[in-house]
């Protein structure tokens, strides 16, 4: 039991050692906490209401005009955003048409596609690696 204790302490006191107060530990957002509605969003205290991030989802209708989820709001297409107006939708991105000129929303930005060739240059090198 002694041990049992001591593991728990040690385990209880392990937030502190690093750092970790328990405000700190609270403030951490949750991932899977549903999105609040924009109506939820204006009466939520400042550190719930999500930051405006862009696009969040799209939404891709059968029979129906495709939507866009950007900033809290649904947009369909031909709607707007701002001075913008919703002009294409893709199943991982949307085009957004301003006075600025054309701007690409993308759900998961950093996912960009590379293409890998694959060609004379590489089988040269296993031809000389398979002489020697």
């Amino acid at each position: 039991m002694a041990r049992g204790l001591n593991l728990f302490l040690a385990l209880g006191a392990l937030p502190l050692l690093c750092g970790w107060s328990h405000a700190a530990v609270a403030q951490l957002a949750d991932p899977t906490r549903p999105a609040l509605s924009p109506a939820q969003a204006a009466d939520a205290p400042a550190d719930l209401a999500p930051a405006a991030s862009g696009l969040q989802s799209v939404i891709l209708r059968k029979g129906g005009k495709p939507a866009a989820l950007i900033n809290g709001e649904v947009v369909e297409l031909g709607g707007k955003v701002g001075e913008a107006k919703l002009v294409k939708v893709s199943e991982d991105a949307v085009v957004l048409k301003g006075p600025a000129g054309e701007e690409t929303l993308r759900l998961i930005p950093a996912a960009e596609k590379k293409v890998v060739k694959v060609g004379a240059g590489n089988t040269a090198k296993k031809a000389k690696g398979a002489e020697k």
